[in-house]
């Protein structure tokens, strides 16, 4: 018994460290918080259950079987806000980029179906380079899964979105057609694709700001409602 206890207390430290300490201080040196720490600002103090925390992906291509993190980049789960209670998916940047797998895209499917099933608000906090290549098909098929929910929500529960960092591709497809999305200035970015995809493809150059900076999608776009 004493294994076992020592086991889980190790997996569950490995799972808090996300990709390691090297890519957690990487995130700090941006400004940025980590995604446990931004759940735990967001959260009442002592509210937060985390959902299927050991999960892994389960691609075996591209030698992606020897890169088995706990969680799979995204950490999920309920709490409270000001007493109400709240479920909450946020992206891990550490961890492959806060890219969007199989596995990932079924933790944050089944947050979605959790609030809707209990009528509470739903909250992603988001920092994701999007579809993770490594998995192809399945990573996409992930992303339509979320987009369906985000469809079955609508006018259900409230859905609320929170740009932490560069979001690209399928990302930003999900916040976009959520109920409030909010930015943050000078660091977070959406975009279907980046400033060197466009420039090969049209000759046009265009900084990250403008293509897809927090002013640009707060004031041209439309497509956030706040900008802090």
């Amino acid at each position: 018994m004493d294994d076992r206890i020592e086991d889980l207390r190790e997996r569950r430290e490995r799972a808090a460290k996300g990709g390691g300490e090297d890519r957690i201080q990487s995130q700090h040196d941006k400004g940025k918080m980590t995604a446990r720490e931004r759940i735990d600002y967001f959260l009442d103090d002592g509210t937060f259950h985390e959902f299927d925390r050991f999960r892994t992906h389960r691609n075996h291509t591209f030698g992606m079987e020897e890169k088995q993190i706990p969680g799979d980049g995204v950490v999920t789960g309920y709490g409270e806000v000001n007493g109400r209670k709240t479920f909450v998916f946020a992206h891990d940047f550490t961890v492959f980029g806060g890219s969007l797998g199989e596995v990932f895209a079924e933790k944050v499917c089944k947050v979605m179906d959790k609030a809707m099933d209990v009528g509470a608000p739903v909250v992603g906090l988001n920092d994701s380079a999007g579809a993770r290549i490594q998995e192809g098909v399945a990573s996409l098929g992930g992303f339509a899964e979320i987009f369906r929910r985000n469809t079955e929500a609508s006018g259900v529960i409230p859905q609320i979105s929170a740009i932490m960092g560069p979001c690209a591709g399928g990302a930003v497809y999900s916040p976009a057609i959520t109920d409030f999305t909010f930015m943050v200035k000078d660091t977070s970015h959406m975009f279907i694709t980046g400033p060197d995809v466009i420039e090969t493809v049209t000759g046009e150059e265009v900084s990250f700001e403008e293509l897809g900076g927090a002013v640009t999608h707060s004031s041209t776009s439309g497509v956030a409602h706040f900008a802090e």
